[in-house]
């Protein structure tokens, strides 16, 4: 299983920088950030210092979307990056539920997700692709560049396209029953599509807080650090269940029923472990979509979640102990996942 870490890009940059190489250092061979450009800082400009500080760690955004960028633009940041570091991106994309919701759009609908991929590996790779009638193609890329595209889902036509057409998955919680069942839906739709399953990778992606016990007081601890994340999935399931109602065939209600008493959210807590609008996200739900407790536990969950088909496990490390989780999955968990 690859591990992967998730940061904001609140400045200074440099710190930024330097836990990616800690995370690198500790095995880790993803580097994902946040991208939301009135948030945070620019993650592409970013990128080129942790590539340069780092060898082996390949780097992206979770996620960006087609709507704050261009598609040529994005295509021609990553292909520029991987002609200066070798092929060490990867594009996560998706609606961009916090970028466009901050600039007053709407999210992205799956259909301009859908042209945006084909553009973006397509010319990222050194193809040609139609910009709606007009046929480009970059003329200074080398022979062998690739780029990779993952989309983030949750909807079950979401989870169709991922499997239709993505490289990638990526499924923004760890709760073992969603991600058995989303799995199965994006690799079924693999299937139908006349794709090798195996050629889509599987990423989760979810906090994980690591404590020196098992005690209440170290639990609570930690929940509450993370208790943020199940507030950012629920800008989600919220609207799917303003899609697909609260009780429907179409998405699961373990996946729905604890926004019930979502009332609202500010983006200026937007994946902060100090978000006020997260009171709403019960105990439950923070051990189901996270990772917490002492390192056991984590391996544990780790174990199951690779036993259903994930390929990377990725951390959201918004919380106070940056460093401590970092150093502990370097030390104790990756090598006991791994072998």
């Amino acid at each position: 299983m690859d591990f992967g870490l998730v940061l904001q890009t609140d400045p200074p940059a440099s710190k930024v920088v330097e836990l990616m190489q800690r995370a690198e250092d500790n095995g880790f061979t993803y580097g994902w950030t946040f991208d939301s450009a009135v948030l945070w800082q620019e993650p592409f400009v970013i990128y080129s210092q942790i590539l340069a500080g780092t060898s082996r760690l390949t780097v992206g955004p979770m996620v960006t979307n087609p709507g704050t960028r261009t598609w040529e633009v994005t295509a021609s940041t990553f292909a520029t990056l991987n002609d200066m570091f070798g092929n060490r991106t990867v594009c996560g994309i998706g609606r961009g539920d916090s970028a466009m919701r901050v600039a007053g759009r709407a999210p992205n609908t799956l259909a301009r997700i859908s042209e945006a991929m084909k553009v973006i590996r397509a010319l990222g790779s050194g193809q040609e692709a139609d910009l709606g009638g007009t046929v480009i193609r970059f003329p200074w890329i080398k022979q062998g560049a690739k780029l990779p595209v993952w989309m983030a889902a949750y909807g079950p036509k979401a989870l169709k396209m991922t499997g239709e057409e993505a490289d990638g998955f990526i499924l923004q919680l760890s709760d073992l029953y969603l991600t058995e069942y989303m799995v199965k839906a994006v690799k079924d739709a693999a299937v139908a599509a006349g794709r090798d399953p195996g050629d889509v990778k599987i990423c989760v992606a979810a906090p994980a807080y690591v404590t020196d016990d098992d005690s209440p007081e170290a639990l609570a601890h930690a929940r509450d650090q993370c208790r943020w994340f199940g507030g950012m999935v629920g800008n989600h399931v919220a609207d799917l269940v303003s899609k697909y109602g609260a009780h429907s065939s179409q998405v699961p209600e373990e996946l729905t029923d604890y926004i019930k008493a979502r009332e609202g959210y500010d983006y200026s807590h937007h994946g902060r472990s100090d978000n006020p609008d997260t009171a709403f996200v019960p105990d439950e739900i923070v051990d189901r979509f996270c990772v917490i407790g002492p390192v056991d536990k984590h391996i544990e969950k780790l174990n199951a979640l690779r036993a259903l088909g994930v390929d990377q496990f990725a951390v959201y490390d918004m919380h106070d102990a940056r460093e401590k989780v970092i150093d502990a999955y370097g030390t104790t968990v990756i090598p006991a996942v791994n072998g």
